[in-house]
């Protein structure tokens, strides 16, 4: 990536150049954790049915004409509910650490750094915890209108059903209340959306990195929001091509098991046939529904650390900081890389100014362009 002020179009190429690059490393991890998460909520489930084995067919077969009994009843509603909490919790603490890899590789990344899966897995599970608790922070205070107005909604809606005569004025309260909350939702995610990259760039607790993704994007609010919306849109696209191949296949693949199903006796118990196609394309919905959301995570995240990096490059002058700190390890480390002896997968010939300078290639000549006012806001000026 340039060290310069990104457009859009450097922020979208340089993150394809990241996952294409380091995709060994995310995909490596992303796999381990989903894989971890899977088999931790497969063993909730079953230590779960194994505590109440003996309450299910009471419950869910009782005999006919009479209702569950409460002894049965409550085991099973007690073991639904702490299992739902526990699973709740692994995919939080999966999605925590799918997204603290991202920017974890782009700050190798952005100094030009090879990288390897174990590095890269220390130091998501080291920031797993900020970043989960600033996911958990920024869902409570983006969400907190949205669900002030559904507060406010209920009760009215509930009022007005129960009255002798319901009036249609609780209905239309709903889009008034909801469509201003939903817009301050969005405005204050977007405020807080830099806070994960800050958790693990910065080695920043979740309500510093709050703080920091609040003070980053002042004053750039709309066009962090147009950058990250097309940004998502462009990984909810690609998500989606790279799952329908698996739907379609898995749909085809139990089309026998309909046809079976349909001209089968009645009574009948299902066949080895109907069972192959059915684990066959639940398999493959599930394996593209798990690739398409690794990606979408993985780009979005990426996207996303990029615009920190990239406010940072405008408000605090980190190019210079980068290149000056290359410039302390030169003597040390030996030579600076120069463009004819720069492996080919490099980062710095994705660029869409070759004359940019980079960590890479510190001794490019920089095209200054004119002095413009400096209109930061969140800036002191003389008077």
């Amino acid at each position: 990536m340039p060290l310069k002020p990104l457009a859009l179009g450097d922020v979208v190429s340089a993150s394809f150049a990241t996952f294409g690059r380091y995709w060994k490393q995310l995909v490596g991890v992303m796999l381990a954790v989903l894989g971890l998460c899977l088999l931790v909520m497969t063993l909730l489930a079953g230590v779960a049915v194994a505590a109440v084995y003996d309450h299910i067919e009471p419950v869910f077969d009782p005999p006919y004409g009479q209702d569950p009994a409460a002894e049965h009843l409550t085991p099973i509603i007690v073991a639904g509910v702490t299992l739902f909490v526990l699973l709740l919790a692994a995919g939080l603490l999966s999605t925590a650490m799918l997204t603290a890899v991202c920017p974890a590789v782009l700050q190798q990344a952005v100094l030009g750094r090879p990288t390897t899966f174990r590095a890269m897995w220390r130091t998501a599970l080291r920031r797993t915890p900020s970043v989960l608790g600033a996911l958990l922070l920024t869902g409570l205070i983006a969400g907190a209108p949205v669900l002030a107005a559904m507060a406010v909604w209920i009760p009215v809606m509930i009022v007005s059903v129960s009255g002798d005569d319901p009036s249609p004025a609780a209905l239309v309260l709903l889009p008034v209340l909801l469509l201003p909350a939903i817009a301050v939702s969005v405005w204050l995610g977007t405020r807080l959306s830099l806070a994960p990259a800050v958790a693990v760039m910065e080695k920043a607790a979740p309500v510093t990195a709050l703080r920091r993704s609040a003070a980053l994007v002042k004053g750039d609010w709309w066009r962090i929001f147009g950058i990250t919306l097309v940004g998502s849109m462009i990984a909810t696209s690609i998500a989606y091509m790279i799952q329908m191949p698996f739907q379609l296949v898995g749909t085809f693949g139990m089309i026998p098991l309909m046809a079976e199903a349909g001209e089968g006796a009645e009574g009948a118990g299902p066949s080895t046939g109907m069972i192959v196609a059915l684990v066959f394309g639940f398999l493959c919905i599930m394996v593209g529904a798990g690739v398409s959301q690794m990606f979408q995570i993985g780009y979005t995240q990426l996207f996303s650390s990029l615009l920190y990096v990239d406010q940072r490059i405008r408000r605090e002058n980190l190019a210079q900081v980068l290149l000056a700190e290359l410039a302390a390890q030169a003597p040390a480390t030996g030579p600076v890389a120069t463009p004819s002896d720069t492996p080919a997968d490099t980062l710095a010939h994705t660029l869409t100014d070759a004359d940019a300078p980079t960590v890479a290639h510190p001794d490019r000549p920089e095209r200054r362009p004119e002095p413009e006012p400096d209109t930061l806001p969140d800036r002191p000026t003389d008077d």
